[in-house]
């Protein structure tokens, strides 16, 4: 079986006949990205127009359209002679990333911390009352709990401009997390700042709350420094970059 046969594909549901076909199939393929595992695949995930257009059961043209937006938005990007393919950061990127998503989040505690509802509060609770016990056999679970309480944190900040920016960010920092997850007992130390955190909202403590989401984050950061070598490009992917960015 060759690698592209091996490569993982999209999960991604028919499209139904309206208008608007070009948003619908946009987001559709947008949600498939997002919840697939780019970085558990040596190489990057190269899309077919195809394929796309079989599962979303429309012509090539909306998925053409789409894919055009999505590379607007840095979700994908199109290279010459090799076609789309889902955008994989170095380890270098990955780690700017993190630093702009902690600045994004620490200031977005800041706010929740004055604005958030005790409601409010109470279900970013749940989401880590869920896995008192050690996570480390639900790690799958976890993490995408673990990516649904720093969202929420952001959402909380009451900026929509913020959920937005982190949108293109998304895609990356849960990949990133959840190979991580399963180093260095991350799972464990990842619940204890958890409550951490939420105690400091809880107590309305802005300046609190603030650094612990700034050091939880920029924790994984160092983290990625230290171990992330397998988010550098496989031998060659490198050179062709250079060649067609």
């Amino acid at each position: 079986m060759s690698g592209a046969d091996q490569q993982p594909r999209l999960k991604i549901e028919p499209l139904g006949i309206s208008l608007g076909l070009r948003q619908q199939a946009c987001e559709a393929i947008k949600r498939a990205i997002m919840a697939m595992d780019i970085y558990g695949h040596p190489e990057e995930i190269r899309l077919d127009e195809r394929q796309l257009s079989q599962d979303l059961g429309v012509s090539r043209t909306p998925i053409r359209e789409a894919l055009s937006v999505l590379e607007q938005e840095g979700f994908v990007r199109s290279i010459p002679r090799r076609g789309i393919h889902v955008v994989r950061k170095s380890k270098r990127e990955v780690v700017e990333m993190i630093t702009v998503w902690a600045a994004i989040e620490s200031m977005a505690a800041r706010l929740a911390a004055t604005r958030a509802s005790n409601t409010d509060l109470g279900e970013l609770r749940g989401l880590v009352d869920a896995f008192r016990d050690d996570p480390s056999g639900h790690i799958s679970e976890y993490s995408d709990a673990n990516m649904a309480f720093h969202r929420a944190i952001i959402r909380l900040g009451g900026v929509e401009l913020m959920s937005r920016l982190t949108d293109t960010l998304f895609i990356h920092m849960r990949a990133v997390r959840a190979v991580t997850m399963t180093q260095d007992n991350r799972a464990q130390r990842s619940i204890m700042d958890h409550r951490a955190i939420i105690a400091a909202l809880e107590a309305r403590d802005a300046d609190l709350a603030s650094r612990l989401v700034r050091e939880h984050t920029m924790g994984l950061a160092a983290h990625v420094e230290k171990f992330g070598d397998f988010l550098d490009a496989p031998a060659g992917i490198d050179e062709r970059r250079a060649g067609y960015a």
